[in-house]
């Protein structure tokens, strides 16, 4: 019996800070997965999937203006990854991304929090977003801006 090719799917990520002056060392946007679904109740970095035909930068603007209803300014590309769950691979790129408008709203999440990366440490991540948490801590990322 052979077994099946988990799919593959390209998902954008956003490292967006927290706007104005920082208490404690920088902190960036996360998002609770909704329960019910796959990996349900987990904490990720906002974005999504990248449709055909859309670039990475032009996905992760409508994927933050649907779920989170914020425009964003998305820069260069900190971070890429590869991570395989038992039903599809993920192909993660993270974005440098900044606030242009709009207050983040958990439309397509259980709930949204502004954590320090070492406050990050303590949440139950999705396994594809746990290399670029410890990327992050440990300052690999370079600048972000």
């Amino acid at each position: 019996m052979t077994r099946a090719v988990p799919r593959t799917v390209r998902v954008v990520a956003a490292l967006i800070p927290r706007p104005g002056p920082e208490d404690g060392g920088p902190r960036y946007l996360v998002q609770q997965r909704l329960p019910g679904g796959s990996r349900a109740l987990l904490w990720e970095f906002p974005g999504g999937k990248v449709e055909a035909g859309e670039t990475d930068e032009a996905a992760l603007a409508r994927e933050c203006r649907e779920e989170l209803d914020v425009e964003l300014s998305v820069g260069r590309r900190l971070w890429e990854g590869r991570h395989t769950y038992p039903d599809l691979t993920v192909e993660l790129a993270v974005y440098a991304a900044t606030l242009v408008s709009g207050e983040p709203k958990p439309l397509g999440a259980h709930q949204l929090a502004f954590h320090t990366p070492t406050e990050m440490q303590a949440l139950p991540f999705c396994e594809a977003d746990v290399p670029l948490l410890d990327d992050l801590l440990a300052g690999r990322l370079g600048a972000l801006d």
